[in-house]
């Protein structure tokens, strides 16, 4: 069996720092209570409204309806079909998350919702990515899906409105997650996010990628407008929303194209359409629709502007395949658009194939980067592909003075001192006393600013989102901590061990009656207002038999709790009596998981 730590080895250093370690023992016993209610509503639930594939899924990713699965059971389950699983604590940065899902990565979330927060959470939590995203993974078109989507997504131009719209959700969810967090602190929390989204008013490519990602795999639809079922994660691992989706007149549904892009959604609410999609060959068609205008498909000039109005860090790949990485700030172009010169500001690097190129990285290149882009003059093939005694032909020689002039009009002279070659092709000249100028005579570079290393390539084959070698040129550096410290004084120790008691009774392969009586006497007389732990008191009492009465004052118990609670307790309270019948006649233990 895989181990948390063998699968955090196999990933990439860079990546190595987002993921965290499950350690079961935090899961307190009303967690695992928590996760039960849910997942066997839900399985109830979804039974004939989740695609048909849901149900098999769940039971061969490892998910099980008892407990909270542990991450080295999904791995044992997904590496059987070419994937694995991590823990990560809160909302990771988007291009990150993508990065492991084009690894075939499943992300899942350490935490659980709490008590408070069972029918929805803006947080991730373990039941939206485990009993949500896993059990479609085992359909081979979907899982292909799901790994193109995440190499498209890690290279998609995000700009800065889009990383003030990421930290202002995670901070939301960390406030909404922690049970302490006062009304306040929760307003000021969505206010925040609220400005971030209306201040990021033109949406980059990555944002929307991000909608037909929330429109398909977060909450998409499969089948068709008049019959369809649920794939959606978002849908699948929310109990109210699973079900109100299915109200045709509160929710109007559409049929999927790339034009879900043009929707916005809001994290916080419930959605008032949805996209159905005919089968995963309709999503794949419809993703790739998007991906043959995205930057790093297309590149050229158009491309690489989009990068300088993102005001981010990009990586402009040239038709040699050396990578420049860093905030593009300038790009002058021809009389007929053609790009003939491209500029940095601030840290830059430069790469061949994702890894960086000897002292070319961002300490080197700390306050910016310009290079000329084009054929020279009387040269048809691009600089790139001639060998070193082709270029002597063309008096391009090292430790000898050179003169390159550009198709462009610029010109670039010096002595070169060094020739930088990857795989039979030259990607970089590095060239002292170097003067650079445009064809009319602005100076682009001066002798005294020391070696112009000059990347080589005559056009711009992409443009992508981010840095090209990301160990060393890391875009996060610090992720906020979501999960609080576990505190639990006395009075809850003594509440746990009634859920871990109740749990034991249920699960002894003979039945102590006389436990299961004074336990449940226990928590009638001391915990009368915690209502998960009087439904699961029910559950034991009509699994052993006990007398009506007891389950009668049980349930009476929950009618009052319902009544006098909050809307989100009411209906979980609503949900769980509609199961009571069936209890009677079928304890849930006695259902497949």
């Amino acid at each position: 069996m895989l181990s948390q730590q063998d699968v955090i080895r196999s990933l990439p250093n860079h990546l190595q720092p987002y993921v965290a370690t499950q350690d079961y023992s935090r899961y307190s016993p009303r967690d695992h209570a928590v996760w039960r209610f849910l997942l066997y509503q839900l399985s109830e639930n979804l039974a004939s409204t989740a695609e048909k594939i849901y149900s098999q899924g769940l039971i061969e990713t490892g998910i099980g309806l008892e407990k909270i699965p542990k991450i080295e059971e999904i791995n044992q389950a997904l590496q059987q079909i070419g994937w694995r699983a991590v823990v990560v604590d809160g909302f990771l940065p988007p291009a990150i998350f993508m990065e492991f899902q084009a690894l075939k990565v499943l992300v899942i979330a350490v935490d659980i919702r709490t008590i408070n927060h069972m029918l929805y959470t803006p947080a991730p939590d373990i039941v939206h990515e485990s009993a949500g995203h896993a059990p479609f993974i085992i359909d081979v078109d979907y899982a292909e899906f799901l790994q193109r989507f995440g190499e498209l997504g890690m290279r998609a131009i995000s700009n800065k409105g889009d990383i003030d719209v990421y930290n202002a959700i995670r901070h939301l969810s960390i406030i909404k997650g922690d049970d302490s967090a006062s009304a306040e602190a929760i307003q000021g929390a969505e206010i925040s996010l609220k400005e971030a989204i209306s201040a990021n008013n033109v949406p980059s490519e990555s944002a929307l990628l991000s909608r037909l990602h929330w429109w398909t795999v977060e909450y998409g639809l499969v089948g068709t407008i008049d019959n369809y079922k649920i794939f959606g994660a978002g849908l699948l691992s929310s109990l109210g929303e699973s079900v109100d989706c299915l109200d045709d007149k509160k929710v109007i549904k559409k049929t999927l194209t790339v034009d879900a892009i043009k929707t916005k959604y809001d994290i916080t609410e419930q959605q008032p359409n949805l996209f159905v999609t005919k089968n995963c060959r309709h999503l794949s068609q419809v993703l790739e629709e998007f991906a043959h205008q995205m930057c790093c498909v297309r590149g050229g000039a158009e491309a690489l502007n989009r990068a300088i109005d993102a005001e981010t860090v990009n990586t402009c790949v040239l038709n040699s395949e050396i990578e420049i990485s860093g905030q593009f700030s300038n790009l002058i172009s021809d009389a007929v658009g053609n790009p003939i010169y491209l500029q940095t500001c601030g840290p830059t690097q430069l790469a061949y194939q994702s890894v960086e190129l000897d002292n070319q990285g961002i300490e080197y290149h700390n306050s910016g980067y310009g290079s000329p882009i084009g054929k020279l003059q009387g040269m048809e093939r691009c600089l790139s592909v001639h060998t070193v005694d082709e270029l002597k032909q063309y008096a391009i020689a090292i430790n000898q003075p050179i003169r390159l002039e550009f198709l462009s009009g610029i010109v670039v002279s010096g002595v070169l001192i060094g020739i930088t070659r990857r795989e039979q092709k030259n990607v970089l000249f590095s060239i002292q006393q170097c003067t650079v100028k445009l064809g009319d005579g602005s100076l682009l570079f001066h002798p005294d600013w020391g070696v112009y290393d000059m990347a080589i390539g005559h056009s711009i084959s992409s443009v992508y989102g981010g840095s090209a070698d990301k160990t060393a040129y890391p875009l996060y550096t610090s992720i906020e901590q979501s999960t609080p410290d576990l505190i639990v004084d006395k009075a809850t120790e003594e509440l746990f061990f009634c859920y871990a008691k109740l749990r034991c009774l249920r699960e002894e392969p003979k039945k102590n009656i006389k436990a299961a009586r004074e336990l449940i006497s226990h928590i009638e007389k001391q915990y009368a207002n915690e209502w998960l732990l009087i439904f699961e008191a029910l559950e034991l009492s009509i699994l052993f038999k006990l007398e009506s009465e007891s389950a009668q004052r049980l349930k009476e118990q929950l009618l009052i709790l319902q009544k006098n609670s909050n809307r989100e307790t009411a209906q979980l309270i609503d949900y769980g009596l509609k199961r009571f019948s069936s209890l009677k006649s079928q304890h849930p233990l006695a259902q497949p998981c």
